[in-house]
């Protein structure tokens, strides 16, 4: 029996980003690694919920040079010692890479499905840019957009909700699951 997910991105979601000129970025490592406030106890939530919990992250500053594989997976070991998370999904190319695991194409959030035996169609998105909503739009979620006004494009498919925090988006999927469809 397929069971539903909540798809998380990791910077602007789960931990702070580091924004720049109105554009966000991935912490440099730990010393600017900051879990948003509140995310442990909205995740746990979520898990008592019954939703499996993945991390849908892009991470091509390491393809870059300018993260090391190393700064990226103490990140990931020190989310997973915090909050209530099945898996984190990783795509470390850049776009000029042209592979189908960087969102916003789904082929992360394709492969945790198989892996998880994950219901797409009842699963949730969460994320803070137009390519978490576009990825979970083509797997077939809903999508949340936590809306921080940066300066970028929008998401070329609209956005099942707009919040302002994971609080608000948890709540939203919280009362979106309860509503009879």
């Amino acid at each position: 029996m397929s069971r539903s997910a909540v798809f998380l991105d990791r910077d602007g979601v789960l931990n702070e980003a580091v924004v720049a000129d109105g554009v966000p970025h991935s912490p440099a490592g730990l010393q600017e690694f900051r879990l948003v406030p509140g995310a442990a106890q909205a995740l746990g939530r979520l898990k008592a919920a019954g939703f499996v919990l993945v991390v849908v992250t892009n991470q091509p500053e390491v393809r870059r040079g300018r993260i090391s594989l190393e700064a990226v997976e103490q990140m990931h070991a020190r989310l997973g010692a915090e909050l209530p998370l099945d898996a984190v999904y990783v795509c470390y190319h850049d776009a000029a890479d042209a592979c189908d695991c960087r969102k916003p194409k789904p082929g992360l959030l394709l492969r945790a499905a198989a892996d998880f035996d994950l219901d797409l169609a009842s699963s949730y998105f969460i994320g803070d840019r137009w390519r978490d909503v576009d990825a979970g739009a083509a797997a077939g979620c809903k999508t949340i957009l936590i809306d921080y006004g940066y300066r970028e494009r929008p998401p070329a498919s609209k956005p099942d909700a707009r919040v302002t925090s994971l609080e608000e988006a948890v709540a939203w999927i919280i009362g979106d699951r309860r509503t009879p469809r």
